[in-house]
Protein backbone atom coordinates (compact mmCIF):
# COMPACT_ATOMS: atom_id res chain seq x y z
CA UNK A 1 0.00 0.00 0.00
CA UNK A 2 1.10 3.37 -0.63
CA UNK A 3 1.31 5.87 1.70
CA UNK A 4 0.07 9.72 1.90
CA UNK A 5 3.06 11.99 1.50
CA UNK A 6 2.27 15.73 2.91
CA UNK A 7 2.64 18.06 -0.37
CA UNK A 8 1.36 21.51 1.45
CA UNK A 9 0.86 22.75 5.03
CA UNK A 10 -1.97 25.39 4.93
CA UNK A 11 -2.41 27.65 7.43
CA UNK A 12 -5.29 29.35 9.73
CA UNK A 13 -5.10 32.41 11.84
CA UNK A 14 -8.23 34.25 13.52
CA UNK A 15 -8.29 37.48 15.50
CA UNK A 16 -10.99 38.37 17.69
CA UNK A 17 -11.95 41.46 18.02
CA UNK A 18 -12.93 43.73 20.69
CA UNK A 19 -16.15 45.21 19.22
CA UNK A 20 -17.94 44.01 16.96
CA UNK A 21 -18.56 46.03 13.31
CA UNK A 22 -22.04 47.93 14.52
CA UNK A 23 -23.57 48.85 10.91
CA UNK A 24 -23.85 46.69 7.72
CA UNK A 25 -22.44 49.90 5.95
CA UNK A 26 -19.34 49.99 8.09
CA UNK A 27 -18.66 46.58 7.59
CA UNK A 28 -18.87 46.92 3.48
CA UNK A 29 -16.78 49.68 3.65
CA UNK A 30 -14.33 47.75 5.48
CA UNK A 31 -14.60 45.00 3.04
CA UNK A 32 -14.43 47.30 -0.17
CA UNK A 33 -11.59 48.90 1.09
CA UNK A 34 -9.95 45.90 1.12
CA UNK A 35 -10.82 44.95 -2.66
CA UNK A 36 -9.84 48.44 -3.96
CA UNK A 37 -6.91 49.26 -1.53
CA UNK A 38 -5.19 45.72 -1.78
CA UNK A 39 -2.91 46.43 1.46
CA UNK A 40 -1.86 42.90 1.11
CA UNK A 41 0.48 42.95 -1.98
CA UNK A 42 -2.13 41.08 -4.02
CA UNK A 43 -1.67 40.42 -7.86
CA UNK A 44 -3.87 39.85 -10.38
CA UNK A 45 -3.39 36.76 -12.96
CA UNK A 46 -5.31 35.04 -15.72
CA UNK A 47 -7.63 31.90 -14.87
CA UNK A 48 -7.56 28.56 -16.26
CA UNK A 49 -10.46 30.02 -18.80
CA UNK A 50 -8.65 33.17 -19.96
CA UNK A 51 -10.61 35.13 -17.89
CA UNK A 52 -8.35 38.21 -15.86
CA UNK A 53 -8.65 37.81 -11.95
CA UNK A 54 -8.38 40.78 -9.74
CA UNK A 55 -6.05 40.33 -7.18
CA UNK A 56 -8.28 41.01 -4.41
CA UNK A 57 -12.24 39.08 -4.95
CA UNK A 58 -15.20 38.76 -2.85
CA UNK A 59 -15.27 34.79 -2.49
CA UNK A 60 -18.39 34.22 -0.36
CA UNK A 61 -20.84 36.65 1.31
CA UNK A 62 -23.87 36.45 3.08
CA UNK A 63 -25.87 39.13 5.85
CA UNK A 64 -28.36 37.47 8.74
CA UNK A 65 -30.96 40.24 9.30
CA UNK A 66 -32.48 39.63 12.11
CA UNK A 67 -36.68 41.05 13.32
CA UNK A 68 -38.50 40.86 16.53
CA UNK A 69 -41.92 40.43 17.10
CA UNK A 70 -42.87 42.02 20.36
CA UNK A 71 -46.14 42.02 21.68
CA UNK A 72 -48.87 45.32 23.60
CA UNK A 73 -46.46 44.53 26.63
CA UNK A 74 -43.40 44.83 24.85
CA UNK A 75 -42.62 41.15 25.45
CA UNK A 76 -41.01 39.17 22.47
CA UNK A 77 -43.72 36.46 21.42
CA UNK A 78 -41.36 35.63 17.72
CA UNK A 79 -38.55 36.81 15.44
CA UNK A 80 -37.27 35.77 12.14
CA UNK A 81 -33.80 35.22 10.83
CA UNK A 82 -33.57 35.99 7.09
CA UNK A 83 -29.80 35.08 5.27
CA UNK A 84 -29.27 36.99 1.94
CA UNK A 85 -26.77 37.07 -0.27
CA UNK A 86 -26.05 40.71 -0.58
CA UNK A 87 -26.58 43.63 1.48
CA UNK A 88 -29.31 44.73 -0.65
CA UNK A 89 -31.06 41.87 -0.27
CA UNK A 90 -30.17 41.88 3.28
CA UNK A 91 -31.76 45.79 3.99
CA UNK A 92 -35.03 44.83 1.27
CA UNK A 93 -35.80 41.08 2.90
CA UNK A 94 -35.71 42.93 6.48
CA UNK A 95 -37.66 45.76 5.31
CA UNK A 96 -40.14 43.52 3.79
CA UNK A 97 -40.34 41.61 7.04
CA UNK A 98 -41.11 44.63 9.07
CA UNK A 99 -43.99 45.99 7.48
CA UNK A 100 -45.42 42.60 6.84
CA UNK A 101 -48.55 43.07 8.98
CA UNK A 102 -49.94 39.63 8.28
CA UNK A 103 -47.05 37.80 9.67
CA UNK A 104 -46.82 40.43 12.69
CA UNK A 105 -50.88 38.99 13.41
CA UNK A 106 -49.41 35.48 12.96
CA UNK A 107 -47.20 36.00 15.31
CA UNK A 108 -49.30 37.72 18.12
CA UNK A 109 -47.39 40.61 17.74
CA UNK A 110 -48.44 44.23 17.48
CA UNK A 111 -44.77 45.86 16.41
CA UNK A 112 -41.72 44.50 14.63
CA UNK A 113 -37.83 45.67 15.55
CA UNK A 114 -34.84 44.61 14.20
CA UNK A 115 -32.19 43.19 15.99
CA UNK A 116 -29.36 45.38 15.24
CA UNK A 117 -26.87 43.12 17.64
CA UNK A 118 -27.88 40.02 16.47
CA UNK A 119 -27.51 40.33 12.70
CA UNK A 120 -24.38 39.33 11.51
CA UNK A 121 -22.26 39.63 8.43
CA UNK A 122 -19.73 37.11 6.84
CA UNK A 123 -17.92 38.03 3.48
CA UNK A 124 -14.68 36.10 2.53
CA UNK A 125 -12.39 37.56 0.13
CA UNK A 126 -9.96 35.37 -1.99
CA UNK A 127 -6.33 37.13 -2.26
CA UNK A 128 -3.61 35.98 -4.88
CA UNK A 129 -0.29 35.97 -3.52
CA UNK A 130 2.61 37.15 -5.62
CA UNK A 131 3.72 33.66 -5.15
CA UNK A 132 1.14 32.31 -7.19
CA UNK A 133 -1.05 31.04 -4.06
CA UNK A 134 -3.99 31.55 -3.09
CA UNK A 135 -5.76 31.96 0.66
CA UNK A 136 -8.59 33.66 1.99
CA UNK A 137 -9.66 36.90 4.45
CA UNK A 138 -12.76 36.33 6.09
CA UNK A 139 -14.55 38.92 7.68
CA UNK A 140 -17.28 38.57 10.67
CA UNK A 141 -18.69 41.13 12.52
CA UNK A 142 -16.68 39.62 15.51
CA UNK A 143 -13.75 38.66 13.74
CA UNK A 144 -10.88 37.99 10.86
CA UNK A 145 -9.63 34.63 9.79
CA UNK A 146 -6.80 34.09 7.37
CA UNK A 147 -6.79 30.99 5.86
CA UNK A 148 -5.44 28.59 3.54
CA UNK A 149 -1.95 30.22 3.66
CA UNK A 150 0.98 28.72 3.92
CA UNK A 151 3.80 31.33 4.03
CA UNK A 152 3.93 33.38 7.65
CA UNK A 153 4.64 36.39 6.10
CA UNK A 154 1.30 36.65 5.01
CA UNK A 155 -0.38 36.32 7.82
CA UNK A 156 2.18 39.04 8.97
CA UNK A 157 1.08 41.38 6.37
CA UNK A 158 -2.64 40.83 7.14
CA UNK A 159 -1.75 41.25 10.83
CA UNK A 160 0.23 44.63 10.13
CA UNK A 161 -2.78 45.75 8.48
CA UNK A 162 -5.50 44.90 11.26
CA UNK A 163 -3.15 46.62 13.26
CA UNK A 164 -3.56 49.70 11.71
CA UNK A 165 -7.50 49.57 11.43
CA UNK A 166 -9.41 50.97 14.72
CA UNK A 167 -12.45 48.68 13.84
CA UNK A 168 -9.79 45.22 14.01
CA UNK A 169 -8.48 45.82 17.30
Amino acid sequence: MADFVQTTVNKTAVRDLAVPIATVTSFNTLIESVIDDNPFGCVGYTGSDGVPVEPVIRNREHYTAKVNFLNGEGKRVGNVSLQSPTIAAFEANAAEVLNNAALATAMGATDALRNGPGETYYAQLKCHDPTGDDYYVTFTRKTVRVSSYQDDAIRTAVETWADAVPALA
